[in-house]
C-alpha cells in the first residue's frame, strides 16, 4: 500500500513539475505588448510586393 502511495505522489509531483515548467519557461522579458503581437499576426496575411 505504501508503495502505491509513493508512486502516486511521484506521479503528482511529476505532473506539477511539467505544468510549472510549461507555465514559466516563456519569454525572458515577459509577454510582448499587444501592438507588437498584433503587427506580427497581420504581417503574414499581407501580400508581398510585386516585382
Amino acid at each position: 500500500m505504501t508503495l502505491l502511495l509513493l508512486e502516486a505522489l511521484g506521479a503528482l509531483l511529476l505532473l506539477v513539475f511539467i505544468v510549472w515548467w510549461t507555465m514559466f519557461s516563456g519569454r525572458r522579458k515577459g509577454e510582448l505588448p499587444e501592438a507588437v503581437e498584433r503587427d506580427k499576426q497581420q504581417a503574414p496575411e499581407q501580400d508581398p510586393p510585386a516585382r
